[in-house]
């Protein structure tokens, strides 16, 4: 149209147009542009295969809406064999789809809320080992616990093992003390770090359909100054705006991982190093509205609490104590005794008298048991005829080597003598050095040599004392303190 009205030739303006000279003289004798001319399509291009059984699909969809399209084919499909084929299952879908828009039933609506500077601040626990992150080139495999201020949607991530209630807490406390200020709410989803306790006696939700909080975590909101509340149970989009942050934070992860170009660390702290260094970048990027969110917000004035809650536990005949439904066992000495438990989100401590008796990472799980031999083998070489039915002997068998071992010892050696070889050992890995030990049995296995506690004693005895030789002390001049003093003046 443009070129007709510059020279009225209807060939050159077909041609700069990219048209045939026949398509161009209908839209000039039209006199309208071809986005106009399209009228919708009210007709089908092919019949409708499914035209005759409609009827039946609309009657058990009115009866039973929440069918899928997926369903009612293979009904047909059994009730009609050979009328339908595998590729008429998206026509189907289609025209279902159609359906529900026009008489299905009415659907849930999301209301978009609008957020108020300092309000509130929304926590949601996220998987991160699909960045297959590795530590001293082990995959990693944990989560994120992620904070985020719903206004400005600053954002702040600590890394953790579990959704629980330590993780929680160490979680909020790293996020409240970088910004040094506190909102008027704090928003979790119904999460068990926040509402696993169920008082007894109580209904599993309260009359407004969530479940009740747990002791510990009222006790961190009253200490940080917030109100607690959850979303409604299954209604994840009422903590909407941490869950896709979920989403875009892995995303920036994945993105600085690429351009550091290796995803291993030498350690946790590296790693939780580099995630707040890519969180200090994006939130400096969040402009006015962060500054807006802190200037409505309290100030920070609590002093931090400890990463761990302690309990008292008595220690087992069996030199084991029983923390969160898992076993770990102690020093025989204790046994009998109290011992306080120092648990951390990721680790365990057991002290006793203010010293540290155990430190081991924490296990995730219920039934669980972290034995370790040198707390038992004193015991097991006395009692060898208990090695045979003891309930943690599979926690006897430090590595692989050990086991093959025993086994070898065992076809030599067969039942209580078999046992008392291997357990002698252990004992010698207890008292010297395991790995020591265990390269012993290696070159006894691949010499052919029968394996006993004396071959492999004579492998690892230890080395000859060195004698250190007496250093008789330098006498000491006082002189040379004041002739240096004299070089200084005259200087």
């Amino acid at each position: 149209m443009e070129e007709m009205s510059k020279h009225g030739r209807l060939g050159d303006a077909a041609m700069k147009a990219g048209m045939h000279r026949q398509t161009a003289r209908k839209y000039v004798a039209a006199g309208e542009l071809p986005s106009t001319m399209v009228a919708p399509r009210d007709w089908r291009t092919r019949p409708d295969p499914f035209e005759e059984h409609w009827p039946e699909i609309e009657v058990r969809l009115r009866e039973t809406p929440e069918f899928e399209a997926k369903t009612l084919f293979e009904l047909l499909c059994e009730q009609h064999p050979g009328r339908y084929e595998e590729g008429q299952l998206r026509t189907l879908q289609r025209r279902v789809k159609r359906w529900r828009a026009a008489h299905g039933p009415e659907r849930e609506i999301v209301f978009a809320q609008q957020h108020r500077p300092g309000e509130a601040a929304q926590t949601d626990f996220t998987h991160a080992t699909e960045l297959a992150v590795t530590i001293a080139g082990q995959l990693f495999v944990h989560m994120l616990c992620v904070l985020v201020l719903p206004y400005s949607n600053w954002q702040w991530a600590t890394v953790c093992m579990s959704e629980s209630m330590a993780a929680l807490r160490k979680g909020v406390q790293r996020a409240l003390f970088q910004i040094g200020r506190r909102p008027q709410w704090h928003q979790t989803d119904c999460s068990t770090a926040a509402t696993h306790n169920i008082p007894d006696g109580q209904s599993r939700f309260f009359e407004d359909g969530k479940r009740p909080f747990n002791v510990e975590y009222l006790a961190l909101m009253r200490h940080l100054g917030m109100k607690p509340r959850t979303t409604e149970v299954g209604a994840k989009e009422q903590n909407g705006d941490v869950e896709a942050g979920n989403g875009a934070l892995k995303r920036r992860l994945e993105q600085a991982l690429l351009v550091r170009g290796s995803r291993d660390f030498e350690s946790v702290e590296a790693w939780q190093a580099f995630v707040d260094q890519v969180l200090r970048k994006a939130n400096a990027n969040r402009g006015k509205r962060v500054a807006e969110d802190l200037a409505a917000m309290r100030e920070l004035d609590v002093a931090k609490l400890p990463e761990y809650v302690e309990e008292d536990v008595r220690v087992s005949e069996w030199s084991t104590v029983r923390v969160k439904h898992c076993a770990y066992s102690v020093p025989s000495r204790l046994i009998g005794e109290w011992v306080r438990v120092r648990i951390f989100e990721d680790r365990l401590e057991v002290r006793f008298a203010d010293q540290l008796e155990l430190a081991c990472d924490r296990l995730r799980g219920r039934n669980l048991r972290r034995i370790d031999y040198r707390h038992v083998i004193w015991s097991l070489v006395q009692k060898p005829g208990a090695f045979a039915r003891y309930v943690y002997r599979e926690e006897m068998f430090p590595s692989l080597v050990f086991r093959e071992a025993y086994d070898a010892i065992q076809t030599a050696r067969s039942g209580t003598k078999g046992d008392l070889e291997y357990l002698r050992i252990l004992h010698l890995a207890a008292s010297t050095m395991e790995s020591d030990v265990a390269a012993a049995l290696v070159l006894l296995k691949a010499g052919g040599k029968p394996i006993t506690a004396g071959a492999v004693r004579e492998l690892v005895a230890a080395p000859a004392p060195v004698d250190v030789p007496a250093l008789a002390p330098p006498p000491v001049d006082l002189a040379e303190y004041d002739a240096l003093l004299v070089e200084e003046v005259a200087a």
